[in-house]
Order: structure tokens, then sequence, then C-alpha cells
């Protein structure tokens, strides 16, 4: 990561922990009423091929002892409706500002993978990982939607797992590869207010 893009990721983090930490506190108290604990999803994910972290969400699923894999359609009666509405407007993710503030994390570059896959596909990984990963990035804007439709369809772990093996992470590498090749501040700023104006309209 550059200097120049850390130095965005802090200030632009510090500026929205001010504005937003009052929403933030607000969303954990709406969960704590309507769902109970743990407010929080936390799990591993990669920023290397070997440097695992901790990635930090707020909670849209009913716990279960044992979680593996992406989410798809499999997973889906697991969603709880405060789920579904903080998804639509990824909301669940605005604890991700404390792994950016950490360093783990950039606004923008490929999502972080799990282990599992990293492991999988390590020739794939070994590149596309030489991004810090992102909040979003432009595998995230352009393809978030035919990879949900995809694995919407998938009906048991093992058939999410294939597809999202076989057919996304390819794609979204490809994009990823694409955003590393162009990469810097103004790229970056124009990936996040696409972002923020592709939330605007699913909202509308």
């Amino acid at each position: 990561m550059t200097w120049r893009k850390r130095i965005f990721d802090l200030v632009f983090a510090s500026l929205l922990v001010g504005i937003l930490g009052p929403v933030l506190l607000g969303l954990l108290l709406w969960l704590l009423w309507k769902e109970g604990r743990p407010l929080f999803y936390v799990a591993e994910r990669m920023k290397g091929v070997d440097e695992p972290f901790m990635l930090w969400k707020l909670r849209t699923m009913r716990v279960v002892q044992t979680d593996t894999g992406v989410s798809g359609g499999d997973k889906a009666a697991r969603i709880t409706p405060t789920g579904v509405w903080l998804r639509a407007r990824r909301l669940d993710e605005l604890p991700q500002l404390w792994n950016i503030l950490r360093g783990d994390l950039s606004f923008v570059g490929p999502r972080p993978p799990l282990r599992e896959y990293v492991e999988r596909h390590p020739e794939i990984y070994a590149e596309v990982l030489k991004s810090r990963p992102g909040v979003t990035g432009l595998a995230s804007i352009a393809y978030h939607r035919h990879e949900a439709a995809l694995l919407a369809r998938c009906e048991t772990p093992e058939e999410t797992d294939a597809v999202y093996s076989r057919v996304c992470v390819p794609m979204k590498a490809r994009l990823d590869l694409i955003y590393q090749r162009h990469q810097g501040v103004c790229y970056d700023f124009d990936l996040v207010f696409q972002t923020i104006g592709n939330l605007f309209r699913r909202d509308r």
C-alpha cells in the first residue's frame, strides 16, 4: 500500500468515524433490542497469502455452531429481517472502519477472501493480494449483483462452494487485477462515489 493511499484511508476513516459514530451506536442499540447478542460478526479473512486478520461486521444472520464458506441460497433462511435491511444499505460493514484504521483494509481494493479459497487458489491470490483488500472495489461494483444472483440459486453448501470457486473467484480476480493496474487516489475516489451512488439507486 502506498503512503498516499494509507493517508487517504486514515483521513477518510477518521472523518467517517466522527460523522457515523452516532449512527453506528444507534444501530447497535436497535440490533440489541431486535436481535439480542452477539451484535458483531467477527471472522477470519486474509489480507495477504499468509496474513490473516479478523474482519468486523454487524451481525445479520442467526448464529449457528459451524459456519463455513461464502453465503449463498443455502444460508438465505438464516438472514434476519434486520440483516436484510442492513445488507441492502451495506450498513453491516460500518465496523470495518476499525479494520481500515488498523491497516487491515483499505477503502478500495479486492474484497478480503476466506483462507480456504486462498489456499485453494494460491496462484490467483498471490497476485490479487498484492493490493490491500478493501471495503469496496471494482469487482464489488461490477460483479456483486451477478455473483449474488448466481449464489442465490445454490441450495446446498457444496453447490455454493463449487459455483463460487469455479466461477466467481476467477471473474473477480480479473476485475481486481484491472484495478491493480490502474489504482490511484483519484481512481479510489471514483470507485467510492460509484459505490455510494449504487446504494442510493438500490434504496430507491
